[in-house]
């Protein structure tokens, strides 16, 4: 009995001198939080008017925590208040697109505790007299060899010798009406980086691969918004101009 007690004292010891680190809670479907009924859907017109005041936020799940940083709210979502990935650049380059009057991004003293559809959000952006609400999501998953790791494993970085490990990130964003909810477009993006699991011998090492690999994808995700942008000013600018005049 006590060479069994003393073989599992040493194994915890073991256990708890491995480096570990937990993955990143997960990712929202944004459709999940639009409106979902068909006749209210296509009721709902565009009615924003351009130049246009964009308001942006990040949302991931409920509870969503990374390495570095944890997010606001409770409910069906939550939103992420600290820009991790993101640079002050990539929102200047959107500010810089045609018929934008300016971005601002939504903070804790404008969101409500409890968040569970985008109508929350859009609440918030009309605090700001925004026209768009500009909503991101950030989906990344690891992989070590054959094996996936969902949002909020922990994994133990010493049993990772001898693998290669891979991060990939989608970022999907989408552009609503504030006034309405009418959905203006979608953007997505990709990205992968990967390492050889030797090279993972801190939480800190796996984090920054983390944010490497989500850095690029939001950075691949500033010209497709472009792109979709476009396709929003071609369509409903000059209608707006017109309902003006």
């Amino acid at each position: 009995m006590r060479k069994i007690k003393q073989a599992a004292l040493l194994s915890l010891l073991l256990l708890g001198g491995c480096a570990s680190y937990t993955t990143p809670g997960g990712s929202v479907a944004i459709g999940s939080l639009a409106e979902s009924d068909i006749n209210a859907l296509m009721s709902v017109q565009a009615a924003a008017t351009f130049p246009a005041h964009i308001a942006v936020a990040r949302i991931q799940a409920p509870g969503y925590a990374s390495y570095r940083l944890s997010s606001f709210g409770t409910g069906r979502y939550s939103v992420v208040t600290t820009r991790e990935v993101e640079t002050e650049a990539d929102f200047v380059q959107l500010a810089k697109m045609p018929q934008v009057a300016g971005i601002a991004p939504l903070n804790r003293i404008l969101l409500p505790e409890q968040l569970d559809s985008i109508k929350s959000l859009r609440e918030a952006a009309a605090r700001l007299k925004a026209d768009i609400l500009l909503i991101y999501t950030f989906d990344t998953s690891f992989h070590a060899g054959e094996q996936q790791f969902a949002p909020l494993n922990v994994i133990s970085l010493g049993l990772l010798k001898n693998k290669e490990v891979s991060v990939t990130t989608t970022v999907s964003a989408a552009l609503f009406d504030v006034r309405t909810e009418y959905l203006y477009g979608l953007a997505e993006s990709t990205a992968k980086g990967s390492r050889h699991a030797s090279v993972w011998s801190t939480s800190d090492a796996v984090d920054d691969l983390r944010r490497e690999t989500e850095k690029q994808a939001f950075s691949q995700l500033i010209p497709e918004i472009e792109k979709t942008w476009s396709g929003v000013i071609a369509q409903y600018a000059s209608l707006s101009m017109k309902a003006t005049n």
